[in-house]
């Protein structure tokens, strides 16, 4: 059996994980000399590359001293949390990252928690220790009591900590230590991370923690072997979560190396791999022996929290812009993310519609901008959350969220948050003119809080949450204060319209957009919606006077990115998403439609 070690990096969003595991590829030398690397190499999808976040786990492996290490990269964001926890299942150590100046996070929190109760004993990396506000020693005693609220156990709390500044690729074990390169952090890594438990010699059991597809060979399930060898063209069982037996072939065996796969003929306990030929393999099943097939318990994901529903574009702009309009495309599709996506569901709900359900607001963009991007078009609602009964009682779900902000803004943000029913649990002043403010919030009420939060802050603030648990039903929660301003006509807008309508509210269009019926096209002053016409032309008359062709000034328009549009909708509006446009409408086109349907809910109330 050859010498491994399994090792997840984990750490809050923003605190370094992908950088350290680059630095570790380029001073491991997995990287020959003539090599060109990207920076971040394993962020490798494009959005993951424009918003510098990490979206999926991914794995890679080095060599160092003749040891294997595997290791996996994870997400930081609450939303991906799903990926975290099947990736802890696959490794017997972890590095927790930990940013010298932030400290201890939401994500920090529930990452630890996963890793705690696996019985890991992680290794504690304080990084960006070359920040100007960091503080090392604060941070590593912050730790430590996160561990003992953890319930950690007297070994678990005996953690090793590593200094580093991964971005400039040097760790030391002590702060005094000249700045070097990262074989402190190797040494600890070889010296702290156990070996896999297991034999060769044993029958087969190998557990699938994530899932990949090719056009070629179909689904492909990475996995953990915790026992036995697997090899090219053997037949072995497939064991489903609900018990049920699929003897199969290993078609084709992936090993990795760097960024690089490439096909292997066996490989043994202790080893990560990619293996196909299995097409209804998911994540958490096993493959085993055969003759004797003893699966390993399947995994737990935490249920979804939102839902958003996806429908085919009924716009009088459908199919000018986009190349799959029809349902039966975004059903395809929709099916195609469910394949390797297990943190979200979906199902039909009418002609047309489906439901969504993910972990959060950023789970279901990234799919929605995934799809843009695809050459789809399609409208999405607003994000709801998933109430459900428990003994008959109605539950939501509730988040810890962690605020910090420049202290003079922390009694408008306290005030704000009230008004969405959060209750703050704690409130700390971190130093250098900020506080950190901690609240308990019904998921609700985080919907379409971030863009006023970053007015609110000048920019300054950061807004961090992780789901806490469900609780019994909190009442209404206050949402939008402006109204809509809607279009009443067809056609392309006209600047001497728009310079005109500018005093009404904040404008999304410019010239010569396209806007039609019942198109939002900016945010009202007021409370309520009104409609306006932006394509009435000046009218031009023979005549001359002075003054009359003064020169128009238009204020720049806010431009809606998906996200934006999705935080700041109401019930009875729809984000119309294209491969070009952003556009936010309202759900009935007919303004006589959308009164009646007002009228209703108001003497339903």
């Amino acid at each position: 059996m050859r010498d491994i070690r399994n090792i997840a990096v984990i750490a809050h969003v923003d605190h370094g994980k992908t950088t350290l595991v680059d630095e570790l590829l380029k001073q491991s030398g997995t990287f020959s000399a003539h090599q060109s690397v990207d920076e971040r190499v394993m962020d490798s999808n494009d959005i993951e590359k424009e918003r510098g976040i990490t979206i999926l786990s991914k794995n890679t492996a080095i060599d160092y001293e003749g040891v294997r290490i595997n290791i996996i990269d994870t997400p930081g964001h609450a939303d991906f949390g799903g990926e975290v926890e099947r990736v802890l299942k696959m490794v017997d150590s972890v590095l927790l990252l930990v940013d010298a100046q932030e400290g201890v996070m939401p994500q920090t929190k529930f990452v630890v928690k996963k890793a705690l109760q696996l019985g890991h004993r992680p290794i504690v990396v304080i990084n960006k220790i070359d920040k100007p506000g960091g503080d090392p020693d604060r941070v590593v005693d912050e730790v430590f009591d996160l561990f003992d609220q953890m319930g950690a156990t007297e070994e678990q709390l005996e953690f090793p900590v590593v200094y580093a500044a991964a971005r400039d690729g040097y760790a030391k074990l002590s702060l005094d230590e000249p700045n070097e390169n990262l074989i402190p952090l190797f040494t600890t890594i070889l010296e702290e991370v156990p070996k896999p438990k297991g034999s060769d010699e044993n029958g087969l059991q190998l557990q699938v923690f994530t899932l990949d597809y090719d056009n070629f060979i179909g689904k492909i399930g990475i996995a953990r072997i915790f026992n036995g060898t697997i090899s090219m063209g053997e037949t072995v069982v497939l064991v489903k979560a609900d018990g049920e037996k699929i003897k199969g072939r290993v078609t084709k065996l992936i090993g990795f190396k760097g960024v690089d796969r490439f096909d292997i003929k066996t490989a043994g306990t202790g080893d990560i791999v990619a293996v196909a030929g299995f097409e209804t393999i998911d994540v958490g099943d096993s493959l085993c022996d055969p003759a004797n097939p003893m699966p390993l318990d399947p995994m737990h994901i935490e249920e979804p929290t939102l839902s958003v529903t996806f429908a085919v574009n009924d716009s009088p702009l459908a199919g000018t812009e986009g190349k799959f309009v029809t349902s039966n495309k975004i059903d395809e599709r929709l099916a195609a993310e469910m394949n390797t996506n297990i943190a979200m569901n979906y199902d039909q709900i009418g002609e047309g519609k489906f439901r969504v359900n993910g972990r959060g607001e950023l789970q279901i963009c990234i799919l929605a901008e995934n799809m843009r991007r695809e050459g789809f078009e399609f409208c999405i609602g607003r994000p709801e959350v998933i109430v459900r009964e428990i003994d008959g009682v109605k539950m939501e779900p509730f988040e810890h969220l962690v605020i910090d902000t420049p202290d003079e803004f922390s009694g408008a943000i306290i005030e704000k948050l009230g008004k969405r029913k959060a209750n703050m649990t704690n409130m700390v002043p971190m130093g250098s003119g900020y506080t950190r403010l901690e609240f308990e919030i019904p998921a609700r009420g985080l919907i379409g809080i971030r863009t006023e939060f970053l007015t609110e802050t000048k920019g300054e603030g950061v807004m961090n949450h992780s789901f806490l648990e469900f609780r019994p039903h909190s009442g209404t929660v206050e949402s939008r204060k402006y109204g809509a301003l809607v279009s009443m006509e067809n056609g392309e807008a006209v600047g001497y319209s728009i310079f005109n309508l500018q005093d009404r509210g904040i404008m999304f269009i410019k010239p010569q957009d396209k806007v039609y019926n019942g198109m939002v096209i900016g945010q009202h002053a007021k409370g309520n919606d009104l409609d306006v016409n932006p394509i009435k032309a000046k009218q031009q008359s023979n005549v001359r006077s002075s003054g009359a062709d003064e020169a128009i000034k238009l204020i720049p328009p806010r431009v809606m990115s998906l996200e934006n549009a999705l935080e700041w909708i109401e019930d009875d509006e729809l984000v119309e998403v294209t491969p070009v446009s952003v556009r936010v409408r309202k759900r009935d086109l007919d303004p006589n439609v959308r009164k009646r349907t007002a009228k209703k809910v108001k003497f339903a109330d």
